[in-house]
Parts: C-alpha cells; sequence; structure tokens
C-alpha cells in the first residue's frame, strides 16, 4: 500500500533537499525513508532504485538550474548575456550544492533526450553563443569550454580551493571578461577538420 501523501514529484523533491543538506553522493533511499519516517520498500512504489532516484533528481536539478539561467539572461546578449548566464550557473552551483553535483551525473541519452531541461538548455546556451557569430563545430567546443571553465571554478571555490588574497569574485568576473574576449575571437574551424 503506497504511503498516504507520498508523490514522486515529492520524494524526488525531497531527495534533492537531502542531496544539499548531506551531499549528492550521500542521498539513500534508506536516507531518505527516514526523512520521511517510512521504511525502505515504501518508496520504492515511487522510485525503482537509487539509481533512479538519483537520476530523477538530476533531472529535477538540471530544469531548476536552467530555468534560473534562462531567467537571468532574458532580455541580454553578448558580454551581458555571458556574465548573466555565469553569474546564474556559478549561484546555483554554491546554493545548491547537492543539486550542482547531481547535474553533473552521466544519464542514459535516451532518458535525456525528451526532457524539457536539455532542449530549453540546449536553446539558452547555444543561443548565447550565437551571438557570438559562433556555428558548429565551434558552438560545441565553445559549450564544453564554458561547462569546464564554470564547472573547476565552482568546484575550486566551494572547496576553499582559492587561497590568494586577491577577492573570489574579482577573479571570476576577469575570467569571464577574458571568456568574452576569447569568444568574440574565436578560432574558427575549417570546413573537414576534425
Amino acid at each position: 500500500m503506497v504511503r498516504a501523501g507520498l508523490t514522486v514529484d515529492r520524494v524526488v523533491v525531497a531527495a534533492a533537499d537531502l542531496a544539499d543538506e548531506v551531499g549528492f553522493e550521500n542521498v539513500t533511499v534508506s536516507a531518505l525513508a527516514r526523512h520521511f519516517g517510512v521504511k525502505d520498500a515504501s518508496l520504492y512504489s515511487h522510485v525503482k532504485s537509487v539509481q533512479d532516484l538519483r537520476v530523477r533528481v538530476a533531472l529535477l536539478a538540471g530544469e531548476e538550474m536552467i530555468d534560473r539561467i534562462a531567467g537571468a539572461v532574458a532580455g541580454r546578449a553578448g558580454k551581458d548575456a555571458l556574465a548573466a548566464f555565469a553569474g546564474a550557473y556559478r549561484e546555483f552551483a554554491l546554493e545548491r550544492p547537492g543539486r550542482y553535483a547531481a547535474t553533473q551525473i552521466q544519464i542514459d541519452q535516451d532518458v535525456v533526450a525528451g526532457t524539457r531541461a536539455l532542449r530549453r538548455t540546449a536553446e539558452i546556451t547555444y543561443g548565447m553563443l550565437r551571438a557570438y557569430g559562433l556555428d558548429e563545430p565551434d558552438l560545441t567546443d565553445a559549450v564544453r569550454l564554458l561547462r569546464s571553465t564554470f564547472h573547476g571554478f565552482c568546484g575550486l571555490e566551494a572547496t576553499g580551493g582559492f587561497g590568494a588574497p586577491r577577492a573570489v569574485q574579482a577573479s571570476w568576473d576577469r575570467m569571464v571578461d577574458a571568456l568574452h574576449v576569447l569568444l568574440e575571437h574565436w578560432p574558427r574551424e575549417e570546413a573537414g577538420d576534425e
């Protein structure tokens, strides 16, 4: 019998909140069951496994993250859009560490392919970069550059990895400035180069 009040959505949101509190890697069905005051078996009527739960958290987190980014970049272009995108990315990563970690897991492409979050992420990210005049394959390369730069910076910041006396915000701002200059002067790949 399904416990009254438990739904898939409620379970997934609770798991995402738990991830922010204790770390994504510590989200288990048992920990979540304790949160709801139920037996583990009660949750298995809502999620198939801990992997299913984690994938659902990742999809929720991805949607929340792109919603935040979309709101930040709306009506902006060029450097303003890049700075807004970067700032929203960083805020999400630092304010929602468990959810952010969930967005980094590898998910079967068949599961992700039809999701609203993936479509919006592509639309917003590629749309922002097209303002720099980029087309494929340069778009994909630029997306990979931004993601790895933002992820690396946020990961170091979250763990206290920046020890120099310079303000971290000042370094972030200079990094975004440098990325803007790079995107404006992107080395175009010739057709057939791969």
